[in-house]
């Protein structure tokens, strides 16, 4: 019995075609990704999603024209959106937060190594956060000096920290240390699905939506 599954669904968007090209490379050379679209700008981008129908969006957050956040609060707006993977070198860092909170599942710099861009890409099919530990550490840094950075007290912070078991806490430092599973699993000797089982009992926990939440919550309580 062939199990095998179809390969997940990439659309690239991006204005530099030369990064384009190169991301279409680099993922049609994986035998279970492949690229099905192509865009330049926000606009395209949308118009591509309705075309091809990707599993995953990677998109660069800014572009002239219509801007890749802008593209994203639209299509992660939609029913059944797809997984959205912002690529981006930082310019400015309140468009990451507005991303995040709208629902993309994660950011990686453009000069991140392919085999990670491909990691990521995956990690976002499977319906996970991720970040890179430099995009994590900027996310964070520029949540902490944002007018609304104390919403959550030290106090808060430490007492939601205290209710945890041993290794949920030491998952939610690896992932304060922008850390993925594979990496928290290496740390604690743990395995992946252990990782993702604690990773749901934070979010239940901490009452929290993603990642970057619990990375602030553990900067609140250390500050």
């Amino acid at each position: 019995m062939d199990t095998q599954r179809e390969p997940v669904r990439v659309g690239v968007v991006d204005d530099e075609q030369l990064v384009r090209l190169a991301l279409r490379l680099v993922i049609d050379g994986e035998p279970d990704l492949t690229v099905v679209g192509e865009a330049a700008d926000g606009d395209a981008a949308i118009a591509a999603v309705d075309r091809h129908r990707p599993d995953v969006v990677l998109m660069d957050i800014r572009m002239p024209g219509r801007d890749g956040l802008s593209a994203a609060l639209e299509l992660l707006a939609r029913p059944a959106p797809p997984g959205v993977l912002m690529l981006t070198t930082f310019d400015s860092d309140g468009l990451v937060l507005g991303a995040l909170r709208a629902g993309a599942l994660g950011f990686v710099l453009k000069d991140t190594p392919p085999p990670r861009i491909l990691d990521a890409v995956r990690t976002v099919a499977a319906g996970e956060h991720v970040l890179s530990p430099a995009a994590m550490s900027r996310v964070v840094a520029a949540a902490t000096d944002s007018p609304h950075a104390h919403d959550t007290s030290r106090r808060g912070a430490q007492a939601k920290l205290s209710a945890l078991t041993d290794r949920e806490r030491e998952t939610a430092l690896a992932i304060a240390d922008g850390l993925d599973n594979r990496d928290i699993a290496r740390r604690l000797g743990i395995g992946v699905a252990t990782v993702k089982a604690h990773t749901g009992s934070l979010y239940a926990k901490l009452d929290v939506h993603n990642r970057v939440q619990i990375a602030l919550l553990v900067r609140d309580a250390q500050s």
